[in-house]
């Protein structure tokens, strides 16, 4: 139990959805059903982050331009890039949607709550590290489906420009209205955290139990050779070398100091999936879903265990 314990909370909710749609997956009678609440869940996720982020903190943090741009840069380009590159390089090695799936990583933005909370662990500057997380998923709803859709050649995994309008329906509009309501709902969600933060972690949960169980239905382990398996190990080890030691040395390249330089760290090489999935769940269908998603949940959980051994190296400067 003690050993549970340490376990983040997220990777332990992921393991129970995961382990829940490999039991008991949702059946094609209850299909509709059940993508009716995930989008709800993904509805209610993105209102929460509209109303918990402060309109004066995204203005703020858009003049440090030195750490912001550059950051922008690499996480929409040069790691969408390498998320094309391992999509390309895999073709005809491992399963198409397997490989599609490191495309839909690299396209993704940053993590919001661990890239904070160890970029403060390891000494970063961490107004920076809320703003330029924050930012980035902003961006992301409005930029990472596109993206994705211009590097895939609008053709891949059942993707037609009404996921376009999903998105704008279930990610963006929501978002828009928790700003709006932020002076009358900001209070309660700050007076409320634990239990919103719940919320969260629950609504994520959910995208990812629905898309795996349409996986589970599909059979997934079939259309994943051994092989497979293996190249999906080896491209998500490639993936974190090339984020974590690529976003170090830009930030060196840069010329930040040490505390920018770390939060160019977490902010560039961590993977979300707190938009991940629900993006998925949206934009596929669940059977596609569960198999794109397998890159970035593997991603996700292991940027999770190299986060604390790497901030504790930091942070002993």
């Amino acid at each position: 139990m003690a050993l549970l314990s340490r376990i983040d909370p997220m990777v332990r909710l992921l393991a129970a959805a995961i382990a829940l749609a490999l039991v008991l997956p949702v059946g094609a009678e209850w299909r509709g059903a059940a993508q009716f609440v995930s989008n709800a869940a993904v509805f209610l996720l993105f209102f929460l982050n509209g109303v918990r982020l402060p309109r004066h903190e995204v203005m703020a943090g858009i003049t440090n331009h030195r750490l912001l741009w550059p950051l922008v840069a690499w996480c929409y380009g040069a790691m969408a890039l390498a998320g094309w590159a391992l999509w390309q390089g895999g073709q005809g090695w491992m399963p198409p949607l397997l490989a599609l799936g490191f495309l839909y990583l690299g396209c993704l933005p940053s993590t919001v709550q661990s890239a904070t909370a160890y970029s403060s662990l390891a000494g970063g500057n961490v107004a920076s590290s809320v703003v330029a997380a924050a930012l980035l998923n902003l961006l992301g709803v409005f930029i990472t489906a596109p993206l994705f859709s211009l590097l895939a050649g609008g053709q891949e995994a059942s993707f037609h420009a009404d996921g376009l309008l999903k998105v704008v329906g279930v990610l963006l509009v929501p978002f828009i209205l928790g700003q709006t309501a932020q002076g009358r709902l900001g209070g309660w969600v700050k007076d409320h955290r634990p239990l919103v933060t719940w919320m969260d972690r629950t609504s994520i949960a959910i995208a990812v139990y629905v898309a795996f169980s349409g996986a589970v239905e599909q059979r997934f382990w079939v259309k994943v050779d051994n092989a497979g398996w293996l190249w999906l190990a080896g491209g998500t080890a490639l993936f974190l070398l090339f984020g974590h030691l690529g976003a170090w040395l830009l930030g060196g390249i840069l010329g930040l100091d040490r505390p920018n330089r770390i939060t160019m760290l977490y902010a560039g090489a961590q993977k979300s999936i707190a938009m991940g999935a629900p993006l998925a769940a949206v934009l596929f269908t669940p059977a596609v879903a569960g198999v794109i998603l397998l890159p970035i949940l593997l991603y996700h959980l292991v940027q999770l265990v190299l986060a604390a051994p790497i901030a504790a190296r930091l942070g002993r400067g």
